[in-house]
This record gives C-alpha cells, structure tokens and sequence, in this order.
C-alpha cells in the first residue's frame, strides 16, 4: 500500500479506529491490537485509541505470529475476567460489524463450536472466533499454513454464520481495492 493500512482513512477515521470503534459497541471484552513493523512509530499514532498494544517481535513471520503473539499475551495476563476464546480482526477489513460480532459470540457461547466465522455468498469472512481450547494449536500451527491449518482441522467443530453483510469480506490489499471498496464510497456519500 505504500503506508500502514492501520492509518488508512475510511469514513473520516483511520482503519483501525473505525475497527476499535465497532468492536467496543459488541461485548468483546478486551480490544488487544498486535503492532509489528515500526510499532513505536504505531503505538504513537494510536495511542489515542485506549486498547492494549501488543508487539510482535516476529512479524515478519507473517499473520499468525501476530495471533500468536496475541495469544501468549492472554496467557501470561493477570486479568480476572475468565477467556473463552479469541475473536481475530484483521486490520485490512476495515468493514466490521458490530451487530454481526454479536451475534457471532452468542452462537460461539450456545453452540460450543471451537470455531465461529461469517460467511458472505459462499465466502468465508473476517472476523472469526477461536475457542480458548484452541490456543495451543494455533501456537504451533505451520507459519506458512497460518490458522487455516487449525480452521481445516476442525472443520466438523467450525459454525459458519451467514450474513448478508459485504462487509466481512472485503479485504483491502492494494491501493486498486482501496479506490474500489472506499474512495468510491466516499464519493457516493
């Protein structure tokens, strides 16, 4: 993209502030953000955003090192609050919804499934749950797999949630998909 995707505008805010800002009207209980390249650089930028920073030392290692980096925070945490699992966003999704959110944790807690994810016309979307009994798969789960090694694994303990909402997964890369998924919104609005 050529600058941080995290600091990309959308809808008058950066990417990850939209993202922030939609998952504190859901009941995630605690909004973790995993900063890898440059991340004093980025811990500057978003301080201003009130969630707990996690650095990834190992980013170049790709996207499961962040969740993994994620996830060992969680472990060695001294929170009182129990955890259940762990609902990954990624910060190229800038369009969550916090309605959908919700209603992926409730079937997570009525279903038991080990896996929760949304599903747009066929598509599998962001974000997704992971149960807490998962941790230490993904832990050792083949980088260059990443979780889709862990999602293949337990494909019969997976709930897809359909949902009409586009949102889940466009997924923005490029500064082509940035043109088509939000500078085009903009000039519609």
């Amino acid at each position: 993209m050529g600058r941080p995707k995290a600091l990309l505008p959308i809808d008058g805010v950066r990417f990850i502030e939209k993202i922030v800002t939609s998952l504190r009207l859901t009941r995630v209980g605690r909004i973790m953000v995993v900063l890898g390249h440059n991340a004093e650089q980025m811990r500057q930028k978003i301080n201003d955003l009130q969630v707990d920073l996690v650095i990834n030392p190992d980013y170049k290692q790709g996207q499961l090192s962040s969740l993994a980096a994620a996830i060992r925070s969680i472990e060695a945490g001294n929170d009182t609050e129990p955890v259940d699992g762990i609902l990954v966003h990624l910060v190229d999704h800038p369009y969550i919804n916090a309605d959908l959110v919700n209603l992926m944790i409730d079937r997570f807690y009525e279903t038991r499934k080990l896996i929760v994810v949304p599903r747009y016309r066929d598509r599998r979307g962001h974000p997704v749950i992971f149960s807490k009994a998962l941790f230490g798969e993904l832990l050792a789960a083949p980088l260059d797999q990443g979780a889709k090694a862990v999602v293949r694994a337990h494909r019969d303990d997976t709930l897809e949630i359909e949902t009409n909402d586009e949102g889940a997964i466009i997924d923005i890369d490029t500064p082509e998909e940035y043109r088509t998924h939000v500078e085009k919104k903009m000039r519609a609005d």
